[in-house]
């Protein structure tokens, strides 16, 4: 069985071992986060530990889904910074184990991002994928809709340009 949590300031700080485990497992398996192999724990963890400020002040929000104990998954809602886009924010680092996959976790997480969202005033989500991907054919079959395609826009781990779709989603009270 799953939970799903928000992370505190305190919480974060110590969980941050933890999401960088995650997140070097996201990289190894190939996942287009925005790190190149080898990408170490360290990296992963000094990554983590730069959002912290922004965890703290609420502008960059993580939650967790712990899966027998551990985390298995995580997902990250960034509120824009500027005064006039306080009405959309940013999905930002989906990820789910390799370990944890098969469950229905990605769409767990997403679904509890997309409520929180909306209860902070959020109507308009953003987020990017690698095209061809797994997560890119979870917000296809989730309610999100992809307004374009970018060739050669990011790299993956191994370093080879990869495509990146880009989606935005309209939040209700039905959608969230």
């Amino acid at each position: 069985m799953h939970t799903i949590a928000r992370l505190s300031a305190e919480e974060f700080e110590s969980s941050v071992k933890e999401l960088a485990d995650l997140l070097v497992d996201a990289v190894d398996d190939g996942a287009s986060v925005g790190f190149l192999a080898p990408f170490g724990h360290e990296a992963a963890a000094a990554w983590w530990r730069a959002q912290a400020p922004a965890v703290a002040d609420g502008t960059h929000m993580v939650w967790a889904c712990r899966d027998g104990g551990r985390i298995g998954g995580t997902i990250s809602l960034v509120l824009a910074a500027k005064p006039n886009a306080r009405h959309r924010a940013e999905i930002v680092k989906l990820m789910v184990h390799r370990d944890a996959r098969g469950r229905g976790l990605s769409r767990a997480l997403l679904a509890t991002a997309e409520r929180a969202a909306l209860a902070a005033g959020v109507d308009l989500l953003m987020l990017d994928t690698e095209t061809g991907s797994t997560a890119e054919h979870v917000y296809l079959t989730g309610g999100w809709t992809r307004y374009g395609i970018v060739p050669g826009y990011a790299a993956s781990p191994d370093g080879a340009l990869s495509d990146c779709s880009f989606f935005f989603k309209r939040l209700t009270a039905d959608s969230a």
